[in-house]
């Protein structure tokens, strides 16, 4: 299996990793402790602590990628792409999702750490782009 398809696994891992850590562990601390109830923990509103609110939209930020990448891995495997590029690519965009969720729940937003953040998602971007060139190339190509 080529690592851009690991890649895809390991990124919708992430994804769910990243739910059950930070806000399936807020909300269920609280639940299990008597500080919420469960009926509290509405999808429309933004409640809670600082870092919580941002790990929701860290976990969101995953799932609106997630496909984008996804179509990608289906595109390559359609034309039957395999290629150093697209591995290294698909690992940097994994790494790049990494600290991206990293930063966005583990800093507040200063104009630095939202710089940062930005860098990393900036990153995933071009690599997506990247991606998607190659594999429409070789595919006109073969």
């Amino acid at each position: 299996m080529p690592i851009y398809v690991w890649v895809l696994l390991l990124f919708a891992g992430w994804t769910v990793a990243l739910l059950v850590g930070s806000v399936g562990v807020y909300r269920w601390s609280r639940i299990l402790t008597g500080r919420s109830q469960i009926r509290e923990f509405s999808g429309g509103r933004a409640e809670g602590a600082d870092w919580y609110r941002r790990a929701m939209r860290a976990h969101a930020n995953c799932v609106e990628n997630l496909p984008v990448y996804a179509a990608l891995v289906v595109a390559a495997l359609a034309a039957g792409m395999t290629s150093p590029v697209l591995d290294a690519l698909a690992v940097m965009i994994l790494a790049a999702r990494v600290a991206q969720s990293l930063v966005h729940i583990g800093f507040a937003e200063t104009n630095a750490a939202v710089a940062v953040r930005f860098a990393f998602f900036f990153t995933q971007i071009v690599c997506f782009v990247w991606m998607g060139v190659a594999i429409a190339d070789f595919a006109l190509r073969h």
